[in-house]
């Protein structure tokens, strides 16, 4: 049996529901690109991001725990891989397109440079006179600018709501721009559900990695109304705390933070009534979201990894590493820009040195940017 993108369009249009967002009526992409006879415009978007070199690097950028930390630990990678599950789990359930929350997913933290969070705030530092930076602007720039795969444009050429997924993709540390996307409308279903699948995804995982590597002892968790009403639902009398109680604590966490979503939202949509997406986009709040219950409690998680993790003195540390390499490699780009690749020196005709300097290191795996320290700074290794 063959499928054609019309018949796929219009299963689209006779399954989902009246506020998700359809292939068909997409606003388009910014070049003209003829859509292909088995693929909708948002699956084509999907393997897009997918086959680009930002992508694959996420495999070597650190999520907490840096790369040599241990084989086990989430990269950026296996983050984005457990945000697009969750994302298409949501998506199944409410009626939302898949194939959008897939590929916002994907892409959403592919603009991150190495060292996590602590090289974003390093890289701002250093680019506070010019501009600063910003891991969410920069995945639209590697979109629709820096990924040079094809001959007759920039960037990947997406879909304007693959687009619009990206600047309105927010969480607790990620606050939006949406300027050029009609700023005055929230994101997309898709794109809410992608965000509140990229915080579920982080709280389980960093507690799952926290608890892996010692670093979070459960003694420091067990208080929690949130770890209470998961010990209660696996039956674990709180003895003999091993990885399989681990691996249950943590599956279970996320099918009840997924069920609280799914029923919270449905609530809200069926109180809201929207007939459209514009309508949905229009109401003065998000519907995706948790009941008062499950932010509550997630909240409280969020505040013990804050003190407990990612204040641990071994994350502080690599931090504190993470600034003095990201630092002397900026610095001495800067100083001396013929130290760049010719392959990067040549976009200095094009842009400022500052953000192409940006540029190069925000794409660097954490492993690439410590060998390029050693190149740059040990009399001992090549160049």
């Amino acid at each position: 049996m063959l499928i054609t993108r019309e018949q796929r369009e219009a299963i689209e249009a006779q399954t989902l529901a009246p506020y998700a967002t359809l292939a068909r009526d997409s606003q388009g992409r910014q070049y003209p690109d003829p859509e292909q006879n088995y693929r909708t415009a948002f699956q084509r978007d999907r393997d897009r991001i997918i086959h680009t070199t930002a992508f694959r690097r996420l495999e070597y950028k650190t999520q907490v725990f840096i790369n040599y930390e241990g084989d086990y630990y989430r990269t950026r990678l296996t983050h984005t891989l457990e945000v697009a599950q969750i994302g298409r789990s949501f998506a199944r359930a409410l009626g939302a397109n898949e194939d959008l929350v897939e590929a916002i997913c994907l892409v959403h933290d592919i603009g991150h440079p190495p060292f996590g969070h602590s090289g974003e705030m390093i890289l701002n530092k250093l680019m506070t006179d010019h501009g600063g930076f910003d891991h969410n602007k920069q995945t639209l720039r590697i979109v629709t600018k820096l990924e040079e795969r094809y001959p007759g444009w920039p960037g990947l050429n997406l879909t304007y709501e693959v687009l619009e997924g990206i600047v309105k993709h927010e969480s607790e540390y990620d606050i939006s721009d949406a300027e050029g996307f009609e700023p005055e409308k929230r994101g997309s279903l898709e794109a809410q559900i992608a965000n509140v699948a990229d915080e579920l995804a982080y709280n389980a995982h960093d507690l799952d990695d926290g608890l892996r590597s010692g670093m979070l002892a459960v003694r420091e968790v067990e208080g929690l109304e949130l770890w209470q009403t998961l010990q209660e639902s696996i039956g674990w009398d709180g003895r003999d705390f091993d990885d399989h109680v681990r691996y249950r604590l943590i599956r279970r966490m996320i099918g009840l933070e997924i069920d609280d979503v799914v029923t919270y939202t449905a609530q809200r949509l069926e109180e809201a009534k929207p007939q459209s997406l514009e309508e949905l986009q229009l109401l003065p709040y998000n519907v995706i979201g948790h009941s008062e219950d499950f932010t509550r409690m997630n909240r409280e998680l969020k505040d013990t990894l804050y003190k407990k993790l990612y204040r641990h003195y071994r994350v502080m540390r690599m931090a504190a590493k993470a600034e003095h390499f990201i630092t002397a490699i900026f610095e001495a780009y800067v100083q001396r820009p013929e130290q760049l690749p010719d392959r990067v020196q040549e976009k200095l005709n094009r842009r400022s040195l500052h953000r192409v300097v940006t540029d190069y290191i925000s794409g660097m795996t954490d492993r690439y940017a410590l060998q390029e320290y050693q190149r740059l700074f040990d009399p001992f290794t090549r160049p």
